[in-house]
């Protein structure tokens, strides 16, 4: 059964928008990292521009949905956890802007060699943030399918830490031509793009939780 009825439909199509702008900024991300470690800058840049926007709309929108729960006295029972999952959520697209303007301000000197773990961990990364969407939309229409469509959140989530902890054991143990710092600011670099899947799991484990109490 639905979360919520037909008198919030307007309501459910702000939260549509909101995970849109997710949804777009994860694809913006990924498609920023590949054009960073091609040297395509100008492609790169354009795709800053476009996380600056998407993350300001996500902002705006959480802001309007939360006034519209108190205004109105949508969701009573669930307005706290529903809060907390659009914060979580947010916090996605804030990381995705943070570590793009990361790149942009500090274009960091990723190793040749290094290329292709990077795409790697960001593919597995974001692809863990994708999956939470569709679980997430799940919630205020069909909640009893919240569960399996989670499956492929925890299973990108664990491949961002195993790609994770390989490049960055061959980073400190193999790489001898690094200096320490390098060595540790580029780790500092992965656990930024890291921080996109374990906060699309935090935002699973929340998700998980919530369905089962609606279904119960």
């Amino acid at each position: 059964m639905a979360l919520f009825t037909r008198t919030t439909k307007n309501l459910i199509l702000r939260i549509d928008e909101f995970f849109d702008n997710i949804d777009l900024g994860l694809l913006v991300f990924r498609e920023g990292i590949k054009s960073y470690l091609s040297g395509d800058l100008e492609s790169f840049h354009r795709h800053v521009q476009k996380i600056e926007l998407l993350e300001s709309n996500a902002d705006k929108l959480q802001r309007s949905i939360e006034n519209e729960m108190i205004t109105h006295s949508v969701l009573p029972q669930n307005r706290g956890e529903v809060s907390s999952l659009l914060d979580v959520m947010d916090e996605i697209i804030d990381t995705v802007k943070e570590t793009l303007n990361e790149f942009s301000i500090e274009m960091p000197d990723i190793p040749v060699s290094l290329r292709q773990n990077f795409i790697s961990i960001t593919e597995s990364s974001v692809s863990a943030g994708e999956e939470l969407i569709p679980a997430a939309r799940a919630y205020f229409r069909s909640p009893y399918t919240v569960r399996e469509k989670l499956l492929k959140v925890y299973y990108f989530e664990s491949e961002t830490d195993k790609v994770t902890r390989s490049t960055i054991r061959i980073i400190f143990q193999d790489m001898k031509e690094l200096d320490l710092a390098t060595k540790s600011y580029l780790r500092y670099i992965i656990k930024h793009i890291e921080n996109i899947s374990d906060n699309a799991q935090k935002a699973a484990d929340l998700l998980s939780t919530m369905a089962i109490k609606i279904i119960i």
